[in-house]
C-alpha cells in the first residue's frame, strides 16, 4: 500500500493550530503517517487571500464569536489538552518567531523548535513578538536562540518564508490551520477526524 503525503501548514498565531498539532501524533500513532510542518505567514496568507482572523471578520457577530469559543473549549476537553492557556498578548505578531521557524527547518531542528514556540506561545504564554522575550524562551528551550533570530534575518530565509505562504494560497488555502492530504486541502481542527479517515482509506 502506498502511504499518503500528510502536510501540516501552521503558524503559531493560531492557537487551533497549537490544538491541532498536539492531536497529530495520535493521528500519526494510529495511521503511520508522518505531518510534514510547512510554516506560512498568516497575515500574510489573510492578505493574499482576502480573509480576516474571525475576532475581526465576526466582529458584529456576537453568538458567531461566542460559538467559536465554545467550540474551542468542547475540543479542548474532548482531546484533555489542559496545558493550553489564552495567551494575554494576543494576536500576536509572529512575522520573527515564523522566519525562525524556516531557519529552524533548514537547519534540521523545525520539530524541536516548533515544539518550544507552541509551547511558549499557548502553555506557558509570552509575548512572542518581542525579540528578548523569544531568545529568551528558545534558550530555555535548549535552542540555539542567537542563530536562529540571526538567521530569521537572512533574504534566504525571508523569502522561503514568503514562497510558502504564496504557494498555499495557490493550492486554495486561506486559513490556519490548513492540512493537506496528497493534494486534498482540509481546513481547520475540526476535519482532523476526516484527514485520519483519509490517511487510512
Amino acid at each position: 500500500m502506498v502511504m499518503k503525503t500528510a502536510e501540516f501548514l501552521f503558524d503559531f498565531a493560531s492557537p487551533n493550530a497549537y490544538l491541532a498539532h498536539r492531536v497529530l501524533p495520535q493521528i500519526e500513532a494510529r495511521t503511520g503517517a508522518k505531518f510534514t510542518y510547512t510554516p506560512v505567514l498568516l497575515g500574510g496568507l489573510f492578505k493574499l487571500t482576502g480573509n480576516q482572523a474571525p475576532m475581526f471578520a465576526f466582529a458584529n457577530i456576537p453568538n458567531k464569536l461566542a460559538y467559536e469559543m465554545l467550540e474551542l473549549r468542547r475540543f479542548i476537553a474532548h482531546h484533555k489538552l489542559d496545558a493550553f492557556q489564552m495567551n494575554p498578548f494576543f494576536p500576536v505578531n509572529t512575522l520573527l518567531i515564523m522566519r525562525a521557524a524556516v531557519a529552524a527547518e533548514i537547519d534540521g531542528v523545525l520539530t524541536q523548535y516548533a515544539e518550544a514556540v507552541f509551547h511558549h506561545m499557548w502553555e506557558a504564554p509570552k509575548k512572542m513578538d518581542d525579540p528578548s522575550v523569544v531568545a529568551e524562551a528558545l534558550a530555555a528551550s535548549g535552542l540555539d536562540a542567537h542563530r536562529l533570530l540571526a538567521r530569521a534575518q537572512e533574504h534566504e530565509v525571508k523569502a522561503k518564508l514568503m514562497a510558502n505562504t504564496e504557494n498555499a494560497a495557490k493550492r486554495g488555502a486561506f486559513g490556519i490551520p490548513s492540512f493537506f492530504v496528497d493534494d486534498e486541502l482540509y481546513f481547520g481542527k475540526n476535519t482532523l477526524r476526516e484527514i485520519e479517515d483519509a490517511l487510512t482509506a
